[in-house]
């Protein structure tokens, strides 16, 4: 006879679900309807709105005297407390890509008129090309999403072209030329290189089929490329260097021939006994990425779900939930730490609702939700991130690239839509100070030509 599973896993789920959510998606705006994360007016009203990453709300906004600000306006329930400031539209408002972000009305704005995610652009896709505007509007749709998620987990999300040239991000949001080389989705070195290819529903669903991947989106892409950023960034040459190698594999490894040992052979027959992908194998850099990415994916899915009040309980889905033990090689902590139960809250929790979701996506005919089952061994990758988010919360600098120096992992081959294929290693020169690439604080509209691509990525 199977013994029941610990009361506190049991109760766990519906505690998660109607908690408040750490990045709110659903919202209401003065009048009462619902609005949502993308709206920059309510349909219902005609009110405009525009989104405070800080505050992590959609505010519904008043005119001023002067025509380029806005007052908040005062809503029922978060924002009936939240003083009515003042704000100015992101500088990409009026682009092909409109964002609906804030700034406040201060000397910054003056200075920066781009939001927190659109100044992390190094370089944009040319607008005058409608193709190119289509594309370019999903992904950064797709990167609002991410950098709204990365804001509200309060991990450092600084650009690295204005903010923080060190230590900092900036995107590379490229398309290949039809004479020119293949970009290749990568990091190195807190630049991350899209290709916006990805954001053409036909060309990704072809990749995916080609490559065999469950799932492959544009939210995939980025999750798996921050995750190679925050390695460097939070892991590198820290006390959680040690224990991320103990766990993940020791990073030292030779990247490029990983990669090439991978694709010659591919993931072993047991994979998913161990990692959350078949990708994941392929290199303890990719395996961190990977889990990271999944680790997003799950605190954004529950976050939504929290947003709009669904409660995933139910006896119908029966399922072994995780317990502490599974948190720790060595003996658990007995009774649970807090910061296990909140973890165990949010894996069992995942588990339950994509069970649900997965059968209302194939009532609909469509894939699964999320086609992926988790391992013991995975889980306990994902605490460990986990653990890693909630102590290093603010951000502090590290050193090193995550996919070697100069390297590039190319976006084909990954569960979450990203690394694969063809290799950088050695002394590329990719991206950096002396890329030469069309470059004014996030607003360059011109593509860079097929040599300084060239320059960019090592194939």
């Amino acid at each position: 006879m199977t013994a029941s599973p610990p009361a506190y896993t049991r109760r766990l789920v519906p505690t998660l679900l109607t908690a408040t959510p750490t990045a709110r998606r659903a919202f209401r705006c003065r009048c009462g309807r619902p609005v949502f994360f993308r709206n920059d007016v309510c349909l219902a009203c005609g009110t405009p709105l525009g989104y405070d990453p800080e505050l992590v709300l959609l505010r519904p906004l008043a005119p001023t005297r002067d025509p380029q600000v806005l007052r908040a306006m005062r809503t029922r329930g978060v924002g009936a407390t939240l003083p009515l400031s003042t704000y100015r539209r992101c500088a990409n408002w009026t682009s092909a890509a409109p964002c609906n972000w804030l700034l406040r009305d201060d000397d910054a704005a003056q200075r920066q008129p781009f939001c927190r995610s659109c100044r992390l652009n190094r370089t944009v896709p040319d607008p005058t090309d409608r193709n190119n505007a289509e594309l370019w509007l999903k992904v950064e749709q797709a990167k609002r999403a991410l950098v709204s998620q990365l804001v509200a987990l309060k991990l450092p999300v600084a650009s690295r072209v204005g903010e923080d040239t060190v230590h900092g991000v900036m995107f590379d949001l490229l398309r290949s030329p039809a004479d020119g080389p293949r970009v290749m989705t990568g990091h190195v070195d807190g630049l991350i290189t899209l290709d916006i290819e990805e954001a053409d529903d036909v060309h990704r669903e072809t990749m995916r089929a080609q490559l065999g991947e469950p799932y492959r989106t544009l939210i995939g892409h980025l999750r798996h490329e921050i995750g190679h950023y925050y390695w460097q960034r939070l892991v590198r040459g820290s006390a959680w260097e040690a224990p991320c190698r103990a766990l993940f594999g020791d990073d030292r490894a030779d990247y490029a021939q990983a990669l090439q040992a991978y694709y010659a052979d591919g993931a072993p027959p047991d994979w998913k006994n161990a990692f959350v992908s078949a990708y994941a194998t392929a290199h303890p850099w990719e395996d961190w990425a990977e889990t990271w990415a999944h680790y997003l994916h799950m605190v954004d899915v529950l976050d939504t779900a929290r947003s709009f009040g669904m409660v995933a309980h139910h006896d119908e889905i029966q399922y072994e939930p995780f317990t502490a033990q599974a948190l720790h090689a060595d003996d658990a902590p007995s009774p649970p730490s807090a910061d296990d139960l909140g973890f165990l809250a949010i894996v069992n929790g995942w588990i339950e609702l994509t069970g649900a979701l997965n059968e209302v996506t194939r009532s609909m005919g469509e894939p699964d939700f999320y086609p992926f089952v988790l391992s013991t061994p995975a889980v306990r990758k994902l605490h460990f991130i986990h653990a890693l988010v909630k102590s290093e919360a603010g951000g502090w600098a590290r050193g090193g690239s995550p996919t070697g120096a100069g390297g590039v992992a190319e976006g084909d081959g990954s569960s979450t839509g990203a690394g694969g294929g063809a290799i950088g290693g050695g002394a590329g020169a990719v991206g950096g100070a002396a890329g030469g690439s069309p470059v004014s604080g996030g607003t360059g509209t011109v593509p860079p030509s097929p040599q300084e691509m060239a320059a960019r990525v090592i194939a």
